[in-house]
């Protein structure tokens, strides 16, 4: 479980409680944002019973606090916000590119001619030193900061209850033991433990990465160690996108679990930008700097080596000085042997070392790179190995329908993203199939049985695009419908709802009832509606939960044919097909009413289980869709091209391992049939909660390819682990959960636009097309860099 925390506030005890539990575990505050997480009390706030939470918090769940308690608790506990560090300035910057051994020596070579008597020269070398150190700083001076784009991610207001009446406050004015209400579209303000939860469904890809909408109740059945997250827990940061909830405030600021990761990225921050000439990237050095640190090390032993030979054989012959033969023979060594040490230092290259990355930034611009870090470009060029975050990294992070089976035929569903512009065609050739009867009632059904939308919008950047809304499961139905013609509003006009029963996780499917106006078919094409029916049902949900409660299907030329026992195998066989490709199924199904079993008068006394009871049976399986995050066009190719330039690609993802390795053998990251040794599940790496000992765990790592139900802290622990391997290591990535491991490892690559603020200011440098392939194109021309300046070092030190 990810450090979540204790509050502290000015060591004052907010615990009144004398529950056993609450004494045990007492809730109080200490000094500090950045004091080490307790592991105690987050397994108390989020495995605690209710009444534990609200008598330690001392708040009563139907009035909420006070105001005067959460002032006061508001004034203990600080600001609901995240720490902010200090960005270095451009002064402190430039005085930091000054620690570097060549830069160093070159500065001693400065004062050693200006005590010789050589101005021009000191100068000269002076300016050099100027320039690089200048260059580097201002390249430097435009790095993001990880912690601030952390603070701006809650929502500037929230609804609470206080002294028994909702009122919306600032969201940093939030404390422990707030009641918070959550709406659609709501984003959580702090880390919430749920009271009540109605149909509740949270994005939480901000903080997993994950696309897929995650169910919460209030009351779970059971804590599953499988989850990434508590299924009664909200997390701040998280958008509501379906239902609505009460919700418990138990940690705010540094102390949710957003908070626990800027926490660990203010324990790493780089310390790289004192090694000087070359900013670094990484807690150590980049392969250049640690091959130039050794260089200017050498260059001074012998540099120092040469001028204490010369001055001693000099002294040894009396060597005198021949413009002034009466002067001491040893004052003439000295100045001779001080002009050799200088000399021998090569002062041309920090500055041909930085002018080399400087350009190569700028180039890199056009290849939709954009570097935060000079000395990026060459460590790159240097990886061996490449971690990428699964979603909206190698994937699009849209789930879109790919294929569907309706009347016993196989379709394939054309596209890209949320554009409802596409084709439906039949399986292996391109004969149309949208204006098959099977198709336009299953896709009709699933957009009577969604409340998702997609809008064409106008952004910042003056471009259009289609953006969803709503439950991230049922817009690729939506999606698929618009390539029908089929729209949210044109349904809600022709089929208006009367009836909703929403999806639930013990149930499997969700319910809608709309009014036919009398129309004889479903939709423009459609299935044939019986005269008399004035409603029709419409359902969606996984398909073994649909099949159970179906006795009829559209079979061949879109007749209702009873489900036979050879029609329930071809159905099944079909999910099966699906699934094993990474999909995701949802079954359709509609039942025809001539009226409701109950009155609409009284639907709020009739329970959704009893509306499912009377509504869910004798229904006619229409079809199947199945979607997928879909990977991004050229990723095989770029991953190929990685392999080809013998770089290891791995993929760290939340998804379950046999989706993951699906996933990875799609785009080509696993090409052998070892999938135990190169898919590991991250439940291995702490089997007992624990992280295994690092030859263990660098054991697990050595081969692997793909870590499926990855967690945050996972991830810097891969990263680490590689790099006790002797592994330069890249990390792409683009939600908050990539940010730790995108600071930890050599290189932190973030996305561009999909990309959270906080991947960004984590990273060294950005792709500005959100495209894994043109990480290929850096690779490339940072090992060109590289190169280069490996011949112009051996060029300078060869000598003329």
């Amino acid at each position: 479980m990810p450090p979540a925390a204790a509050q502290h506030a000015n060591g004052a005890n907010l615990v009144q409680a004398s529950s056993p539990l609450s004494e045990a575990r007492e809730v109080s505050f200490g000094q500090g944002l950045t004091e080490v997480q307790d592991h105690s009390a987050a397994e108390f706030y989020e495995g605690a019973a209710i009444h534990d939470l609200l008598v330690a918090l001392s708040v009563d769940p139907a009035h909420g606090l006070p105001d005067a308690t959460a002032s006061s608790r508001l004034a203990e506990e600080g600001l609901n916000e995240l720490a902010k560090s200090k960005r270095p300035g451009f002064c402190k910057l430039f005085l930091m590119q000054l620690t570097n051994v060549i830069i160093i020596l070159l500065i001693l070579a400065a004062v050693a001619s200006v005590a010789i008597g050589s101005i021009p020269s000191a100068i000269a070398i002076l300016v050099i030193v100027i320039l690089n150190a200048g260059i580097a700083a201002a390249t430097e001076n435009s790095a993001g900061n990880a912690l601030e784009a952390l603070s701006n991610m809650t929502q500037p207001e929230a609804t609470v209850l206080r002294d028994g009446r909702e009122e919306v406050v600032a969201s940093n004015t939030i404390v422990r033991g707030d009641i918070v209400v959550l709406g659609t579209g709501d984003v959580a303000p702090a880390d919430l433990r749920l009271l009540e939860a109605s149909d509740l469904k949270v994005d939480e890809m901000p903080l997993t990465g994950e696309s897929d909408d995650v169910a919460k109740v209030a009351k779970p059945r059971s804590r599953e160690s499988t989850k990434l997250t508590p299924e009664d827990m909200v997390f701040s940061g998280c958008s509501v996108t379906q239902g609505k909830a009460r919700g418990l405030v138990v940690a705010t600021g540094m102390h949710t679990r957003v908070g626990s990761i800027a926490a660990l990225l203010a324990g790493q921050q780089k310390a790289g930008y004192c090694n000087g000439c070359l900013p670094d990237t990484s807690s150590g050095m980049t392969p250049l700097q640690a091959s130039l640190q050794r260089l200017g090390m050498l260059i001074g032993a012998l540099a120092i080596c040469v001028c204490v030979v010369v001055f001693l054989v000099g002294l040894a012959l009396g060597t005198k000085d021949p413009n002034a033969p009466s002067a001491p023979g040893w004052i003439y060594m000295v100045l001779i042997s001080i002009t050799l040490t200088v000399a021998a230092i090569p002062e041309g290259i920090p500055l041909c070392v930085t002018i080399s990355l400087a350009s190569g930034c700028s180039q890199m611009v056009s290849r939709h790179v954009l570097v935060r870090r000079i000395a990026a470009v060459e460590t790159l060029g240097s990886a061996s190995v490449i971690c990428s975050d699964k979603t909206g990294t190698l994937t699009e992070g849209k789930m879109r329908a790919v294929k569907m089976w309706a009347s016993g035929s196989d379709y394939e569903i054309s596209g890209t993203g949320f554009d409802p512009s596409g084709s439906i065609n039949h399986a292996g050739g391109l004969e149309d199939g949208s204006s098959d009867i099977g198709v336009r009632t299953t896709l009709l059904a699933g957009l009577l049985c969604s409340n998702a939308s997609v809008q064409l919008e106008v952004g910042e950047d003056n471009i259009s695009r289609w953006v969803p809304k709503g439950n991230s499961s049922e817009v690729p139905l939506v999606v698929a419908a618009g390539k029908l013609n089929f729209t949210s509003a044109l349904a809600e006009a022709e089929f208006p709802r009367v009836v909703e029963v929403p999806f639930s996780s013990s149930r499997k499917m969700m319910l809608t009832v709309c009014a036919t106006n009398g129309k004889a078919c479903l939709g423009e094409g459609g299935m044939a509606l019986p005269r008399d029916a004035q409603f029709v049902a419409c359902v969606k949900g996984a398909p073994n939960w649909v099949l159970e409660s179906c006795s009829r299907w559209i079979g061949p030329g879109g007749v209702v044919e009873p489900l036979g026992a050879a029609q329930l195998e071809q159905a099944s066989m079909t999910v099966d097909n699906l699934s094993s490709q990474a999909l995701r199924v949802l079954a359709l199904a509609v039942r025809p009413l001539p009226e409701l079993p109950f009155s609409t008068d009284d639907d709020a006394e009739v329970d959704g289980n009893q509306k499912m009871d009377m509504l869910c049976k004798d229904l006619i399986l229409v079809g199947f869709v199945a979607s997928i995050d879909p990977p991004r066009k050229g990723v095989p190719a770029a991953v190929q091209a990685a392999y080809d330039g013998h770089i290891r690609v791995v993929m760290i993802t939340g998804d379950y391992l046999k989706t993951a390795a699906a996933i990875a053998s799609d785009i080509g990251i696993l090409t052998s049939t070892e999938g135990e040794a190169e898919a590991i599940d991250c439940l291995k790496l702490r089997p007992d909660g624990e992280y295994l000992p690092d030859a263990e765990m660098d054991l697990l790592t050595q081969n692997a390819r793909v870590f499926a139900r990855a967690k945050p802290e996972d991830k810097l622990e891969i990263v680490q682990s590689l790099q006790r391997q002797g592994l330069v290591s890249a990390m792409t990535g683009d939600g908050v959960n990539d940010a730790p491991a995108l600071k930890a490892a050599d290189i932190g690559v973030a996305m561009g636009i999909q990309g959270t603020e906080v991947a960004k200011g984590a990273s060294d440098m950005i792709l500005t097309d959100d495209n894994f392939c043109s990480i290929v194109g850096a690779v490339e021309k940072g090992r060109i860099i590289y190169a280069g300046i490996q011949k112009f070092v051996a060029f300078i030190m060869h000598g003329p």
